[in-house]
């Protein structure tokens, strides 16, 4: 008795490109200073496709929003993304062609806008 050939395995094609999820630019797989791109260089926003780096394991596929900076020890900064759906957060290597821009006010945001009023320093 036959069942049939077996399930040929599941291979995923390495694509050049994807839209980004929140200005819907496409952007280049492609990116100096990383070799598993899953963020816009422009808006930073990713997708939730990992759970580990470059693995595209990840079931969620939803929205990336891009939190924070962290400046790792060796000085190299990653964008801290956090998950809209499922909240999960990870930490993507800044790539060469990020907007600068959209990186410093991402990093100096907290300066921005404190958990206190200014006026708290004319006191001190």
């Amino acid at each position: 008795m036959s069942f049939g050939a077996p399930p040929l395995p599941r291979h995923r094609a390495r694509v050049s490109s994807f839209r980004c999820v929140n200005c819907r630019l496409d952007v280049p797989t492609d990116a100096p200073g990383t070799a598993h791109r899953n963020h816009c260089p422009t808006c930073l926003w990713s997708r939730h496709l990992d759970n580990s780096p470059g693995d595209r394991a990840a079931d969620c596929a939803s929205g990336m929003a891009p939190i924070a900076i962290h400046a790792r020890q060796d000085g190299e900064w990653a964008i801290v993304h956090r998950c809209t759906a499922c909240g999960t957060l990870n930490a993507n290597r800044v790539a060469g062609d990020d907007n600068p821009l959209t990186l410093m006010r991402l990093a100096v945001a907290p300066l921005a806008r404190p958990p206190f009023p200014l006026d708290y320093f004319a006191q001190l």
